[in-house]
């Protein structure tokens, strides 16, 4: 599920770096989080929806990417990420 452009815009500006960062791992990564929360929901209640269920795959290992993109860079970054966006490791 997509999420609403009010909200997308929301969430890059609270977590954009500089005005106008929409690039950055940080803002990728609170995207992807708010996209899988909103499909997590979706399953609850359509549990037989498994072409859905194959995106959120998709969603988790991309922002699984960007994630250890961040560790390898700055570890401090990372562990403010999981933190912020309540990721278990």
């Amino acid at each position: 599920m997509s999420i609403a452009a009010e909200r997308k815009a929301e969430v890059i500006k609270t977590n954009a770096n500089k005005a106008g960062d929409t690039g950055s791992p940080e803002v990728q990564v609170a995207i992807l989080s708010e996209r899988i929360a909103n499909l997590t929901n979706h399953f609850k209640t359509h549990v037989k929806d498994n072409h859905s269920r194959r995106g959120l795959l998709k969603l988790v290992s991309t922002r699984r990417s960007l994630l250890d993109y961040v560790k390898k860079r700055d570890e401090a970054r990372y562990k403010a990420l999981l933190e912020k966006h309540n990721i278990r490791r």
